[in-house]
């Protein structure tokens, strides 16, 4: 998350820039998810870097149209965000050659925030992607182990999750051990399903070529030649991150996403996701990649719900309108 400013000259009426009621403001926050606001003769903006950007952009570019023409409509700040925000995904995006993976389907990032994903997975061997739901921070994790695989770079896939859900835990479900373990993977096996034939999914898993595990079975293993994708990984405690990290083995490439905002751990346990972006932020050959927002690609409404858990009451009828 970053910070930046625009500075306004004196006497500069704020309400061209932001609008009736701050309705300008609103409608680019709500876009973005960045933080805005104005102190003075100043202007705020604290968010992911890219979509901070894109704000600080925008308002600049707000500002000279004012200056000139002494103010701007509604319409013109959401053509010139749109605009905005469609050239920043095409450049992004646009440089990436698909991918395939073992069903045919070709699949490329659709936001710059996923391109930004995908290019460090390509380009690293630790990355952690970070982003609320919809960001396709697990589908696109699950399709470039699949690719690799398909390519001979690694020869199994091994997929983790911690057994961690609003409070329940492994021995609360009736069965074996795979039956206990099914519903904490199925959001990995059903981006599997849809990248390769159900057959070859069957007999991959069988063969154990294709590696489905709670994250508590994971001690004492060093995995060599694996694609390793750990999801969920803000429901790990900071020992169980560092055991899951340190199981990386020769040939091997390891994934990390969750979301920060959905830590379902005990009260008072500290996340062992948020303590590994501290502690290995910066370190060469591992990278962390934020997406907010405008990299949900699931249903529209997506964008607005998770904007609505994160604004106070006082706020949501902007959300609304």
């Amino acid at each position: 998350m970053i910070e930046k400013t625009l500075t306004l000259p004196e006497g500069f009426p704020l309400t061209a820039l932001f609008g009736m009621r701050d309705r300008y403001q609103r409608r680019v926050s709500d876009t973005l998810g960045v933080r805005i606001w104005s102190r003075g003769n100043e202007v705020y903006f604290h968010g992911q870097e890219q979509a901070v950007d894109l704000a600080v952009e925008l308002f600049r570019i707000i500002k000279e149209k004012v200056t000139k023409k002494g103010t701007v409509t509604e319409d013109d700040v959401l053509c010139l965000l749109s605009q905005l925000v469609e050239d920043e995904i095409a450049d992004t995006v646009g440089h990436f050659v698909p991918f395939e993976v073992m069903n045919g389907k070709r699949f490329r990032p659709r936001t710059a925030g996923q391109a930004r994903y995908v290019k460090a997975i390509l380009e690293n061997d630790v990355v952690f992607g970070i982003g609320p739901a919809g960001t396709g921070k697990t589908y696109l994790a699950v399709a470039a182990a699949v690719a690799a695989m398909k390519a001979g770079k690694v020869k199994r896939l091994v997929l983790v999750r911690p057994a961690v859900e609003a409070g329940e835990n492994l021995g609360f479900l009736p069965g074996d051990l795979k039956a206990k373990i099914d519903p904490y993977l199925r959001p990995i096996f059903d981006a599997l399903r849809d990248m390769m034939d159900p057959l070859l999914l069957r007999r991959m898993t069988e063969d154990e070529v294709i590696e489905m595990s709670p994250l508590a079975y994971m001690r004492g293993r060093t995995l060599n030649d694996a694609f390793i994708i750990l999801d969920e990984a803000q429901n790990t405690t900071i020992s169980q991150m560092k055991m899951f990290l340190t199981r990386m083995g020769n040939n091997s490439r390891v994934i990390i996403s969750g979301d920060v905002t959905q830590v379902d751990l005990p009260r008072n346990t500290p996340s062992g996701l948020i303590d590994a972006l501290r502690r290995l932020r910066g370190i060469p050959n591992i990278a962390v990649v934020e997406m907010g927002k405008m990299d949900v690609v699931r249903h529209d409404l997506v964008q607005k719900i998770i904007q609505a858990y994160e604004e106070p009451e006082d706020d949501l009828e902007a959300i609304r309108g």
